[in-house]
């Protein structure tokens, strides 16, 4: 019994499609920075980051799934690797909300002058 070799060709190119439309997405507005994104914050952040964070890990995820072939993978498996990477990425986020508010506070509060 052999295995049929399927192509992907078709598959790649909207995979690569979809990474760059939303690669664009993500250019697009760095560039323009829009106000109604900037100026609004939630939980200590601009809605812009917020937008990127979540556009940049819809990219790992969709990178992960096709090219690393998790789609194939058994459910065990997928989820040892979706858990880690949660528990990461939820860990960095904490991370960079607690030490930036933090730093926002010692420059906003002290005689320390932002210099950058």
């Amino acid at each position: 019994m052999g295995h049929e070799h399927v192509s992907n060709t078709k598959r790649i190119w909207q995979v690569f499609g979809i990474l760059s439309i939303v690669t664009i997405v993500e250019v697009y507005l760095g560039i323009l920075r829009p106000d109604f994104l900037v100026m609004n914050d939630f939980i200590s952040m601009n809605l812009l980051n917020w937008v990127f964070i979540i556009l940049t890990l819809y990219k790992a995820y969709k990178i992960t799934w096709v090219f690393m072939h998790m789609e194939g993978e058994k459910a065990s498996l997928r989820w040892a690797v979706v858990a880690t990477v949660i528990f990461l990425v939820l860990y960095l986020l904490f991370i960079l909300l607690v030490e930036a508010d933090y730093i926002y506070g010692i420059f906003k509060d002290s005689t320390i002058k932002w210099n950058f």
